[in-house]
């Protein structure tokens, strides 16, 4: 389609064709072009009429403007209809694919082999993908699916288009479209490759396996985490996504290289886990100077500041949390770093905060008895115990008079609940829990210290290793068939989803020897899953109903028996890991077997697996974690990870822009009854997407379509223990609670930590002050104005939800 642009700016425009200074004949050109496209995308779409979104443009036409310039006004009018009915999200998806398309071509992109050798050419994609790329050129170009497109909703593809397809240095136009982006990962994570990461070897590539990569990441079946999709295939492919750094030894020295190796992790856009337990308290004697110290405090500060200075690979601030055993005598202070109030030389604007605590405390939360505090200094074996070896130790410390203070345990969980309930922060993590399924502490002296900044990563840290893990995360939504989820699809996909990312282990460059080391020698990987809220609203089932909690626990079930046994073939192959002696599979215990009660659909599927993993091994250490996964689930078009939805209608804010989000099922069931009428539409918009209300909408639609905010959190926490056993690394759990209790925070981790949750994450809060909101309007272009940067989106309503994303690493 060629572009027409209009010269003559001092013409008189004619209403209904154009706006003032417009051309009549040019406008006409112009408008029967757009109308053209517009009725070919909506093409297969019932009840999106392209006349609601060419009209308003049409109206608006300004002199200058291009086919393009349309064509984008047309992209956002089209976004702007969504809550009036989701396809017009497909049409603006439609719209801006052949934005893309066009835009690539200008940059001499017309083929696969062609976007890689201008990417290449540019400096942006490393030789041995180049080369690969170039050898197969029309194999790999026969795989391409233009059609794929089609499976974006509009958030997806702009998300892909503003983040992840490469833009050329100079120009910053893409030099890729979609479908060659996601083949291009796959080039980059199945090809072959010279000087594979740190390990200095050649790692044997494949079209076979690119072609079976390239068909999940296309049906968006599969998704890895956003440093693997930024980065394979590139000169430096950091493709890992989560980092844990054991807490510095209480020197000078040690302290120092532990802000070096954070900001060498940041700069590659890594998320970072630290802990801080090993550092003396404040008041603490220091025999070197005769002085005092000032505690955990100063050290953090200085961290915090490192952390915003080193940004991730140029994209946003670094992100990092730190982790304090409960029995830290700094823990007040440590809990008061992300206090709106008080002194600012004792605050954190930037690092997040999460306690780390031994059943030990929770007991005596329980028992309302006295909790002892000590100096590190005193009980520098306390880091390195758990279980029963730390309640001992503890009580040995307490009984020997070693405790700085005594406080009683239910005052020191309050003002934890109040942390949570005033900033969303101080996350609780459950240290016992952690350590006694996890595969890597079968042996004495390896243990986990920490989780990482969005608690699903659970690994054994030391000095000298840090822990690292790469992501990637299921669609379940694109796994539903007639009868259900299609679980040999499942199956199927996991099996090719840890193979990639046992192999992104050795492609991966790693910042630090210490990460380099650890990964090597224990292979963990985080396989997780999103859209389970799109299973349960396609087969109609209430979050918290019995039917609900077992196909949630099955999904989990089935993914840990097929990634253990893809894990056991890849040991076939490849050899097993460096460390598998030292792991609990290698004494003939899995993770499932910690847990005796666990409910399984197939038992006998696990005495297979436990005989096959006898002969064979593991290559990986760990294979499930179930990661946030606002970014990539957004381009997946699916819900966050394991969570229901916020609202029922909303308008996301991402770094991308503003987006609105309606809850298609919701739409789909109310349009079949007829409800889905503008009348019920503005309730929904007044309630701030909620339905819970409107009684014109039936009771079961009611309680099915339920937010996260009217959801009982203990279903979630029920979900979350169900699928627990089939969780061998831990899950990233958000609560929610609109206005935060204390009494019933109290109550709700407790409950989290009598069911043997290992951790949880942010508790959702919404703000106090009146949601803003819009009324309904339809997004007309002015007269006589520019086109709008595709950046900009028009709402409808803005729920301004606390705790937005902090981290892309995990998703």
């Amino acid at each position: 389609m060629t572009s027409t642009t209009f010269r003559n700016t001092t013409a008189t425009g004619i209403s209904g064709s154009g706006g003032p200074g417009t051309p009549p004949e040019e406008a006409t050109t112009l408008t029967t072009a757009l109308g053209a496209l517009l009725a070919e995308a909506a093409r297969g779409l019932p009840d999106v009429d392209h006349r609601a979104v060419l009209n308003p443009v049409a109206a608006g036409i300004w002199p200058g403007a291009t086919e393009a310039d349309l064509r984008l006004r047309a992209v956002e009018t089209a976004a702007a209809l969504v809550v009036q009915e989701p396809g017009y999200s497909r049409l603006a998806a439609r719209l801006l694919a052949v934005h893309v398309a066009e835009e690539a071509a200008t940059q001499g992109v017309h083929d696969f082999a062609g976007s890689v050798r201008v990417a290449h050419e540019a400096g942006l994609l490393a030789d041995d993908l180049a080369a690969f790329v170039a050898a197969h050129a029309d194999e790999l170009g026969e795989l391409v699916d233009p059609a794929a497109d089609d499976r974006f909703e509009y958030f997806g593809l702009r998300t892909v288009y503003d983040r992840y397809l490469l833009r050329h240095p100079v120009t910053r136009r893409v030099v890729e479209t979609p479908q060659h982006f996601l083949l291009r990962v796959s080039c980059g994570l199945m090809g072959e490759v010279g000087d594979a990461g740190t390990a200095g070897r050649r790692l044997p590539g494949s079209t076979a396996e690119v072609a079976r990569v390239y068909a999940k990441l296309s049906r968006l079946a599969y998704l890895p985490s956003s440093p693997t999709l930024f980065n394979a295939g590139a000169r430096r492919p950091q493709l890992s996504s989560c980092f844990l750094l054991d807490s510095p030894r209480d020197e000078l020295e040690s302290i120092y290289e532990r802000y070096a190796q954070a900001a060498r992790l940041s700069k590659y856009a890594g998320g970072i886990g630290v802990s801080w337990s090993r550092i003396r308290s404040r008041g603490s004697l220091i025999r070197g100077t005769n002085g005092l110290s000032n505690g955990i405090v100063p050290w953090l500060r200085t961290l915090d500041a490192s952390v915003a200075a080193v940004n991730q690979g140029g994209r946003r601030k670094g992100a990092a949390c730190v982790y304090l055993e409960t029995w830290h005598a700094d823990l007040d202070e440590f809990l008061q770093l992300r206090d709106s109030t008080g002194e600012e030389s004792r605050r954190t604007h930037n690092l997040h905060l999460a306690n780390w605590v031994p059943d030990e405390f929770m007991r005596r939360v329980e028992a309302d008895t006295a909790w002892s505090l000590f100096d590190p200094k005193d009980v520098p074996e306390l880091v390195d115990l758990w279980g029963d070896d730390f309640d001992r130790a503890y009580r040995a410390a307490e009984a020997a008079g070693r405790a700085v203070r005594t406080v009683p345990a239910r005052e020191l969980y309050g003002r934890m609940m109040r942390t949570l309930a005033q900033t969303g922060n101080g996350w609780m993590t459950f240290k016992d829990a952690a350590n006694r399924t996890c595969n890597q502490t079968a042996v004495p002296g390896n243990t986990v210290h920490l989780s990482n900044l969005c608690t699903e990563i659970l690994e054994v840290t030391s000095d000298g290793e840090t822990a690292v893990c790469n992501l990637g995360s299921i669609n379940l939504a694109a796994h539903l068939g007639p009868d259900g989820v299609d679980f040999a699809a499942l199956a199927d996909t996991v099996r090719v989803a840890v193979r990639m990312l046992d192999r992104s282990i050795d492609l991966s460059y790693y910042p630090t020897g210490e990460a380099a080391g650890a990964n090597n020698r224990w292979r963990p990987v985080g396989l997780g899953v999103m859209g389970l809220a799109d299973v349960f609203f396609a087969l109609g089932l209430d979050f918290d109903s019995p039917e609900a909690l077992a196909l949630s626990t099955r999904i989990a079930e089935e993914i840990a028996l097929a990634a253990y046994d893809a894990s056991a073939d890849l040991a076939v192959e490849l050899g097993v890991h460096p460390a598998y002696g030292d792991t609990r599979a290698a004494r003939g215990v899995l993770h499932a077997d910690h847990f005796p009660d666990a409910v399984s659909t197939r038992p006998w599927a696990w005495d297979e697996l436990h005989a096959k993993v006898a002969r064979t091994g593991l290559r990986n250490s760990l294979l499930i974690a179930i990661a946030p996964t606002a970014t990539i689930a957004s381009i997946a078009g699916s819900a966050e990870c394991i969570e229901p939805p916020v609202a029922n209608v909303f308008k996301r804010e991402t770094l991308s822009g503003e987006f609105l989000q309606v809850n298609r099922y919701l739409v789909e069931e109310l349009k079949a009854r007829g409800l889905w009428t503008a009348a019920v539409r503005d309730r929904v918009l007044a309630a701030e997407g909620s339905v819970a209300g409107i009684e014109e909408i039936p009771a079961e639609l009611r309680r099915r379509f339920r937010t996260a905010w009217e959801l009982p959190q203990r279903a979630l926490i029920d979900l979350a223990a169900a699928r627990m056993p089939y969780i061998d690394q831990s899950q990233s759990l958000n609560l929610f609670m609109a206005a935060p209790e204390i009494g019933k925070l109290s109550s709700m981790y407790a409950y989290a930590w009598r069911k043997g949750l290992k951790t949880t994450y942010y508790l959702r809060s919404r703000p106090a002050t009146a949601i803003a909101q819009t009324t309904v309007r339809k997004a007309a272009a002015p007269a006589a104005a520019p086109a709008q940067p595709l950046r900009t989106a028009s709402s409808l309503i803005d729920l301004n939800l606390e705790n937005p994303e902090i981290c892309e690493a995990c998703q």
